[in-house]
């Protein structure tokens, strides 16, 4: 018997970050899958992925749209609705926007994986929608539209049939928001190739490992190592990097988007990874510890569902400088085991998500699913691991 099909809906597609991490999964469990996508930035995500693009919507016909996509926000509703879904037995979307709101076809079931409801909208306006600069336009823009888009999305909220939610976190959220349950099924990391050196070694840097976008406090961190003087490598690259370069002190280095194999490095070479947002989950902090390296990380959001405070990492609060460096300095008086830090990641392994994923479709959707195959891990391409964050 033959897998339902499916229609993936996912936001957009200008770079592998945790969710397109989450929806290359997905494309893994159903290899039949279609997705469907606001815009895609050829080149940008896991060829797996762009190999199942079935439809993009009229934003990918705006000129540069990969690269303005964000001042398009009032049309996203639109946008999203514009696409049409045929032949699906089950519409799976993989939301941080308004993905969740796509058109399904009459009777047929929508689950909708949520990283987050809308940021931007809801709980983090002023940090999260500058773009690098707190121009006074955008924020007066946003505010003007922002109403219309709490209506679109608490009205395709109630249209979802089921919620999953990528953490507790995000969990409330919806419960908040939406007004609505979610279950609790978190992003997996890919803890087979994320795993420790062979030699385990302490190159007496710190890592992080992000996007450069305001509500990852970045610039906190920075501010954090200008007192301690300890090296700190950035790995990732976003709308502040020219920003946060000018102004990162001289033990900070940058190295953009990096590999895989260079990524696998940098964590393995690392003291600690550092962790200055409040995430939604967190799919670094995983990484880290299949790598056998702990984490510093604010005490509040979805990290703190992935990392034990002095077990497995160390909590800082408030979120400002003096307590990220008192973290650190903590974090060096503790004589870290890597085998148990690689140990606390196997529960958030790709495989365990894939199990979990099926047996809530097949619990929540009245359809069945054949047992997925073996994978045949020395064949799959690093690039789904690269990180662009």
């Amino acid at each position: 018997m033959a897998d339902p099909r499916i229609a993936l809906v996912h936001d957009w597609l200008t770079g592998m970050r945790g969710g397109e991490k989450v929806l290359l999964e997905f494309c893994r469990m159903f290899p039949s899958a279609r997705i469907y996508t606001l815009l895609w930035k050829p080149g940008s995500v896991d060829p797996e992925i762009e190999r199942r693009i079935h439809q993009t919507s009229f934003l990918q016909k705006l000129p540069r749209s990969h690269a303005f996509y964000r001042y398009a926000l009032p049309l996203f509703p639109a946008a999203v609705r514009s696409l049409e879904i045929r032949g699906a037995d089950l519409v799976l979307s993989s939301s941080h926007a308004v993905a969740k709101g796509v058109r399904t076809p009459p009777g047929v079931p929508h689950v909708s994986y949520i990283h987050t409801p809308m940021r931007y909208l809801w709980d983090e306006a002023g940090g999260y929608f500058r773009f690098g600069r707190g121009i006074w336009w955008k924020r007066t823009a946003l505010g003007a539209v922002a109403p219309y888009l709490r209506r679109f999305d608490l009205q395709t909220a109630a249209q979802v049939d089921h919620f999953i939610a990528n953490s507790r976190t995000v969990q409330d959220r919806i419960r908040r928001f939406y007004h609505a349950g979610a279950t609790v099924i978190p992003p997996p990391a890919d803890t087979d190739f994320f795993r420790p050196a062979e030699s385990p070694g302490d190159g007496g840097y710190y890592l992080i490992v992000s996007s450069l976008e305001p509500y990852k406090r970045i610039d906190l961190a920075l501010e954090a190592f200008r007192g301690l003087r300890r090296p700190l490598i950035v790995a990732g690259a976003g709308t502040l990097e020219r920003e946060l370069r000018a102004h990162a002190p001289a033990n900070v280095r940058f190295t953009g988007r990096v590999s895989a194999a260079e990524l696998l490095r940098l964590y393995q070479g690392c003291r600690a990874v550092i962790l200055a947002g409040i995430e939604d989950f967190g799919i670094v902090p995983v990484e880290a510890l299949a790598c056998g390296k702990p984490v510093v990380c604010c005490g509040r959001g979805g990290a703190t569902e992935s990392i034990t405070d002095g077990e497995t990492g160390v909590y800082f609060w408030p979120q400002e400088p003096d307590a990220l460096a008192e973290a650190v300095e903590c974090a060096e008086r503790i004589d870290w085991d890597p085998a148990l830090l690689r140990r606390h990641s196997l529960p958030f392994s790709r495989q365990r998500f894939h199990e979990r994923v099926r047996e809530f479709l097949r619990a929540h959707t009245g359809l069945s699913f054949n047992s997925p195959e073996a994978e045949d891990h020395a064949t799959r391409s690093p690039a789904a691991v690269s990180a662009s964050r």
